[in-house]
């Protein structure tokens, strides 16, 4: 049985950074929902999750090419993690040249870029929230290069073209994916009173 606590462990030894620890707790979140969806009825949501929470393992200590996702590879197979949870991360970079087969490689490749960018579309938002986004507002950010100009729009669009469903559709399924997590990647819940 995989261990949650240890995949966190070891993304926080490798991931120092707030924001990135952000960014795999939001694409855990969606690659938990992920699983219900898209994966085959026996699909652990569990490991679904980790893949999202370490896909970018090594990223901060070795964001080249030449080294991402490569060296979370290696990590975690020093950790003893199956390979076809490795095969999903190396399948998110698409220059490893590793082909996404399976539901979970997919799904994975289908949010990774798309979780950042709602995100990004929260954070501007007065409310700092996804409690009302809409999905029209999202893609209209999408047509703006200007904004949150570091998202790849191109792997959006090849990400749900792979897992085989509209934008619209996945846009809506990440947003509802990422609301209960809201307070732990940086946004605000407005249906959750501060404490």
């Amino acid at each position: 049985m995989l261990d949650r606590e240890d995949a966190w462990k070891l993304l926080c030894e490798y991931t120092k950074t707030d924001s990135l620890r952000r960014h795999a707790l939001a694409v855990e979140a969606a690659m938990r929902a992920s699983a219900m969806r898209y994966g085959e009825p026996e699909a652990d949501s569990n490991e679904w999750g980790i893949v999202g929470l370490l896909h970018d393992l090594d990223y901060e200590m070795f964001p080249s090419q030449e080294e991402h996702p490569y060296r979370g590879a290696e990590i975690m197979r020093a950790h003893g993690y199956p390979e076809r949870m490795i095969s999903a991360i190396m399948g998110h970079a698409t220059y490893s040249g590793v082909p996404r087969e399976t539901p979970m490689a997919c799904a994975l490749f289908a949010s990774d870029e798309l979780c950042g960018f709602l995100v990004a579309c929260a954070l501007v938002r007065p409310t700092r929230s996804l409690e009302d986004m809409k999905v029209a507002s999202v893609k209209k950010k999408l047509k703006d290069k200007a904004f949150a100009r570091t998202v790849n729009r191109d792997d959006i669009h090849q990400g749900v073209t792979e897992l085989g469903v509209d934008l619209d559709e996945h846009i809506s399924f990440l947003i509802n994916a990422l609301r209960p997590v809201q307070r732990e990647i940086g946004l605000e819940n407005a249906s959750t009173p501060d404490a």
